[in-house]
């Protein structure tokens, strides 16, 4: 049987520096679905993944795929001896070009979250450089309905603007690993939260509530950072006993927290998506999210939310949702998980692919 003719789709990863953080889980997830598929969409399709990202990573994702180098150069000028019928630029943060042989071009938006914590000039100027990335793509993807409003609203793009949902990694089925000295860490005894703990991440209002609540104890995990050290110094400072802290905890411990919750809790001003909220609910527990940008759309009717941030407004939401929730309401909160896949979100990538290659074409 006759291969059909070889296309060419450049996925550029830009300057990915760490899988540890929300834009390098999505590039893992969706690289890595992508290679496993790689030598049947060659085979049955004539598609060669060719994927852009710094050469110490090349070989990340396995031998099915071919690998780019990135250039400083490529940041104004980017020239390939190759043909490429696709260009994906994963991400507005990527800050190279794709090659000039591009026959269509897909501009990856994962938020406008600077909207709604920078001001004035910082704002247009952000604006004005992913305006400029859309300008020269034939195509927009994003994460959620919530992006696609702001992008249509802030950038005025004349450009399709495509959303695809993402997905969390199940977390429920890693070994769980407790952690060590830890007081008062009885399985159901805390809430949890688990983020870069930006000031975006509203977490005052989480600590302003366990003022309080002293009977119970919240748990804040994330990187180790001076976010999150300025943080802690404030609830030492206020002599606050029942907020925890746990910097770079390892999988199997976060697993552990999850399962072992009373709720997770993520008052968030600002999310392309959510990440953390996802997690938390593949384990069926209670989750609690402010009612701002995308999250409403990820936790659907399943989860609880907050309308405002008064401290004992919060405390009452809580325990309202608590006293309601039952195993039913768990089997329905994961089986909501279950509904965003990684294998999903594959598929939806390549028939967009197929979509803009073939509209090239014409």
């Amino acid at each position: 049987m006759n291969r059909p003719p070889l296309r060419r789709i450049g996925l550029s990863f830009g300057q990915l520096r760490t899988f540890h953080d929300g834009l390098g889980e999505v590039s893992q997830q969706l690289g890595q679905r992508l290679a496993e598929r790689a030598p049947q969409l060659l085979e049955e399709h004539g598609l060669e993944l060719c994927f852009h990202l710094p050469e110490r990573l090349h070989g990340h994702f396995g031998p099915q795929v071919r690998y780019l180098g990135t250039s400083h150069w490529q940041r104004w000028l980017h020239l390939r001896g190759e043909r490429f019928d696709l260009w994906h630029s994963l991400h507005q943060f990527n800050p190279f070009r794709a090659p000039s042989s591009a026959k269509a071009v897909l501009q990856g938006v994962m938020d406008l979250n600077f909207l709604y914590f920078r001001s004035g000039d910082k704002i247009q100027k952000y604006l004005r450089r992913i305006d400029t990335q859309v300008k020269r793509s034939d195509a927009v993807v994003t994460i959620s309905h919530f992006v696609k409003g702001d992008i249509e609203t802030h950038l005025a793009t004349q450009r399709p603007v495509h959303v695809i949902h993402l997905a969390s990694r199940d977390f429920s089925q890693q070994p769980q690993t407790t952690l060590p000295g830890s007081p008062g860490l009885e399985p159901g005894s805390f809430f949890f939260h688990i983020s870069r703990m930006a000031p975006s991440k509203n977490l005052v209002t989480l600590i302003d509530m366990m003022a309080l609540w002293p009977e119970k104890t919240l748990v804040l995990a994330g990187g180790d950072s001076a976010d999150g050290r300025a943080l802690q110094a404030q609830v030492q400072a206020r002599g606050l006993h029942n907020v925890q802290f746990h910097f770079d905890v390892n999988e199997g411990q976060k697993a552990w927290l999850y399962a072992h919750c009373a709720a997770f809790m993520f008052p968030s001003l600002t999310e392309g998506f959510g990440l953390p909220a996802l997690e938390a609910m593949y384990f069926g527990r209670p989750v609690f999210l402010s009612n701002l940008t995308s999250l409403p759309e990820i936790g659907g009717e399943e989860a609880f939310y907050w309308h405002d941030f008064e401290p004992a407004s919060m405390k009452r939401c809580v325990e309202q949702g608590l006293a309601h929730f039952d195993a039913q309401a768990g089997a329905r909160v994961r089986a909501r998980a279950l509904s965003f896949s990684w294998d999903r979100c594959t598929d939806e990538y390549l028939a967009l692919y197929q979509q803009l290659m073939q509209h090239a074409q014409v």
